[in-house]
């Protein structure tokens, strides 16, 4: 695992990987992630073989990312997602969504009550298209797609946003690919866009204002309206 400890933490963020398995080809956004204060774990898979997981390999990162996330979660910190591809697959199952891969029924990856919200990138939803799949995912989602992503093209992640409606911020970007989202990409991808290094400046600052500014604007909301809940430092 790779882990970000701070004292003190306002967040905790569970990173999910994608296929590749090594969270470090996003080292800076979950430095970045760190540096705002926030708890960062991120599981480390093998490399997929195949462009299609099985059921073994969907239901065992479903347990590890939740074992990584015992051992760093602190029941008075909100803990918020992050991942892509795959790896986005994974934590949308954990916040609640049913992943279907064959008739008869959803894996029992389960849900983990603990995730408050999700952010996105180039999410993988084909596993959620039966109906209903998707009706118990109840947090905010940030969602952030590239047009010239054709391994997981914006139609996924449209998905997300005619289901799930306003609890999505779906943005497209222009000229991103799948690979786009990743400080590192694998050696044989030729990068569509101009200027990589300011799109990726972007989306960190993107990702990291959702998962602690705009979620701290939202517990204040929630606690001036009586809830119980106490705000987070």
């Amino acid at each position: 695992m790779t882990v970000h400890d701070v004292e003190r933490p306002s967040r905790v963020v569970l990173f999910a990987v994608g296929g590749g398995g090594d969270p470090g080809r996003h080292a800076p956004l979950l430095h970045a992630l760190a540096e705002r204060g926030c708890a960062v774990v991120a599981p480390h898979f093998e490399r997929l073989a195949s462009p299609v997981p099985s059921d073994e390999h969907l239901l065992a990162r479903g347990r590890r990312l939740r074992l990584a996330l015992d051992s760093v979660a602190r029941p008075d910190v909100p803990v918020v997602g992050v991942g892509h591809s795959l790896g986005a697959t994974t934590l949308l199952a954990l916040a609640g969504g049913d992943v279907w891969t064959r008739p008869g029924g959803p894996l029992p990856i389960g849900r983990d009550e603990r995730i408050t919200r999700l952010a996105l990138m180039a999410p993988a939803t084909g596993f959620f298209e039966a109906p209903g799949a998707l009706d118990s995912v109840r947090v905010p989602l940030l969602v952030r797609v590239g047009d010239e992503d054709v391994v997981t093209p914006p139609a996924q992640a449209a998905l997300l946003k005619r289901v799930l409606g306003e609890r999505v911020d779906l943005r497209v970007a222009a000229g991103a690919g799948h690979f786009s989202f990743m400080h590192v990409p694998p050696p044989h991808v030729t990068e569509p866009l101009a200027d990589r290094e300011a799109f990726l400046s972007g989306l960190v600052s993107e990702v990291c204002a959702f998962v602690v500014d705009r979620a701290e604007a939202h517990s204040g909301a929630r606690t001036s309206h009586g809830d119980s809940q106490t705000r987070c430092p």
